[in-house]
């Protein structure tokens, strides 16, 4: 079962990513380390393949 996109901004935020905002339903999250993602939809909304595998990437990046 997918996670929540309310799940994956949780942890974004855990992982120090800072919320930049975004217009309608768009949420940018920057690292001081350089990683950059982009979330669309509902945070109620189950997330995308590609929104999980776009997570994990910017969190692989921060931890390297």
């Amino acid at each position: 079962m997918p996670k929540k996109i309310r799940e994956l901004i949780s942890d974004l935020k855990k992982a120090d990513f800072l919320d930049r905002g975004g217009k309608a339903s768009y949420r940018n999250f920057t690292h001081a380390k350089g990683a950059k993602i982009t979330f669309r939809g509902n945070p109620s909304h189950d997330a995308k393949r590609y929104q999980e595998r776009d997570f994990q990437k910017a969190l692989h990046e921060v931890v390297e």
